[in-house]
């Protein structure tokens, strides 16, 4: 499975475009969290908890877009905050384009920036 923000992909050739799918994630910080959070936000310093709460949606809500699709491109992950009437949330929202890929024939004599690839070094050394 190929996840990436940028649109070409390295010795793949993308043969069919699908529409774009998002999936979305949200998740409750907690009474603890919070308290916590105030303390760090008046002293100053990092939330560990908010940042392990930001990578456990991150994780959700690409791994929800993996299970549907071989390949996506041009991934973008939006984060907001839902709060009000005493609770707080945090929204992740992932929107990428599925493609289908197909191989490229690669030349292993192939020069850049007039260097040699590492692939064609590697079984002589």
């Amino acid at each position: 499975m190929i996840v990436t923000t940028t649109n070409p992909i390295e010795w793949k050739e993308i043969s069919r475009y699908n529409d774009p799918i998002a999936a979305n994630v949200v998740i409750g910080t907690a009474v603890i969290s919070d308290i916590g959070a105030s303390y760090v936000d008046f002293f100053g310093g990092r939330s560990t908890s908010y940042e392990k709460k930001m990578q456990e949606m991150y994780k959700r809500v690409t791994e929800t877009l993996k299970q549907r699709v071989q390949a996506i491109i041009g991934l973008s992950v939006d984060i907001d905050e839902i709060s009000g009437k005493g609770s707080q949330l945090f929204m992740i929202t992932a929107l990428g384009t599925p493609v289908h890929l197909k191989e490229v024939a690669r030349n292993p004599i192939e020069k850049q920036d007039d260097l040699l690839d590492g692939e064609l070094i590697q079984p002589k050394v």
